[in-house]
């Protein structure tokens, strides 16, 4: 089954990549790390637009994350701003594809070799797009996918890490041996949420299912993207090197057989969202030439976040939070990360007002009419671009 998945992956990616698969993306990031000798004391660069889990992943290492300021037009790291942000100590740049846009991958490596670092390349979100043509995750040393619930393709939970290096490939071969694989209860928790998914989960549920789930996942009631203590230090998690279930690759399968569909939809649902913001005057989300954004998310920055998504809930309208702050969804003592606000004024400005719309297989043109409807009625809470956002 594992085999079959990792086949699959490499149909989409590159036939001359290696495949590592693991129980999350964030598993698959320590991995990659370990595999390139990071070792404690060494800095990992990386985008001030993130999920904890990546700052997390670096730190049980014993690394140090140091985060650089995003270009307000595309939410990913600047690389005007990565040589300031360079010592001695410096090892590793994490580009990021944010809402599933790949980074200026010429840019960044081109700061990487004058400095002799590494790239590694966050595809959380970016799976299905490329830079230049290039399949996303396929052009530097290595790259992590996630197939969480939300990401371009899902497994309920998952991840994989991708390589080319032949020496990269050897050491993630022994870390993937190496970890231990889920417990009947974990695998039993996963399959039964990916049923609750399938059959229960609709625009009627939406919010209380999701309430519900993050309730659950903090107190680690279920199997969670984020589990509680996740959220609370960056300690890394007893038996966190896990490995991929047979059930999670079977659903992997699965989802690659439907992948085109899913992402032509995903393409055809943000072209809807693109004419309705273009209507109501408002700014769509930039697509630079070097890159095809696939839309995982469609970004939307509003003045009042809090009560956009209240009203949201009160319409039974899907509206997703990415990112509540510069290391979602933490928001207090972001120092134990080594954040410090200040430092990164326009990802903090973003962060305070970003919401997202969803373009999944289950939003419908009918439904993006309900959503159609809700964003007139709240135009006024609407930022008209990135600049008056910044500049409110």
């Amino acid at each position: 089954m594992h085999k079959d998945y990792k086949a699959n992956i490499k149909h989409y990616l590159d036939p001359e990549s290696s495949v590592f698969l693991f129980w999350k993306g964030r598993v698959a990031l320590y991995a990659i790390l370990r595999a390139l000798g990071i070792k404690e004391g060494d800095e990992v660069i990386l985008p001030a637009l993130t999920c904890v889990v990546v700052p997390n992943a670096i730190m049980y290492i014993g690394a140090k994350p140091v985060y650089v300021d995003v270009d307000p037009r595309t939410y990913n790291m600047d690389p005007a701003k990565i040589e300031d942000k360079i010592t001695k100590r410096t090892k590793v740049i994490l580009a990021q594809n944010t809402f599933g846009l790949s980074s200026d991958l010429d840019e960044i490596c081109g700061v990487a070799r004058k400095h002799g670092l590494r790239v590694v390349e966050d595809c959380a979100h970016g799976f299905g797009g490329n830079y230049k043509g290039r399949p996303n995750g396929t052009i530097v040393d290595a790259a992590f996918f996630s197939t969480q619930w939300n990401k371009p393709f899902s497994t309920g939970i998952g991840g994989f890490a991708v390589t080319r290096n032949p020496e990269l490939s050897l050491r993630l071969s022994e870390l993937e041996k190496q970890a231990a694989l889920p417990s009947f209860a974990e695998t039993l928790m996963l399959k039964m949420q990916l049923i609750a998914k399938d059959y229960f989960l609709n625009q009627t549920t939406y919010w209380t299912a999701i309430t519900t789930y993050r309730f659950l996942s903090r107190h680690n009631v279920v199997v969670g993207s984020s589990q509680g203590e996740e959220l609370k230090s960056p300690r890394m998690p007893k038996g966190f090197l896990k490995g991929l279930s047979a059930i999670q690759a079977a659903r992997g399968i699965k989802e690659l057989k439907r992948f085109d569909s899913n992402l032509n939809h995903r393409k055809a649902i943000a072209q809807l969202y693109k004419n309705i913001l273009g209507d109501l005057g408002i700014e769509v989300p930039f697509e630079p030439d070097y890159a095809e954004h696939i839309f995982t998310k469609f970004p939307l920055l509003v003045k009042d976040r809090e009560k956009f998504l209240a009203d949201a809930g009160k319409s039974k309208i899907e509206i997703g939070d990415w990112f509540l702050s510069p290391i979602h969804p933490v928001t207090d003592d972001v120092h134990r990360w080594h954040y410090h606000y200040g430092e990164n004024p326009i990802a903090e400005k973003l962060s305070a007002h970003l919401v997202n719309l969803h373009t999944h297989t289950k939003i419908d043109k009918y439904y993006v009419e309900k959503i159609e409807s809700f964003l007139r009625r709240n135009r006024n809470n609407i930022f008209e671009s990135s600049e008056q956002c910044l500049n409110y």
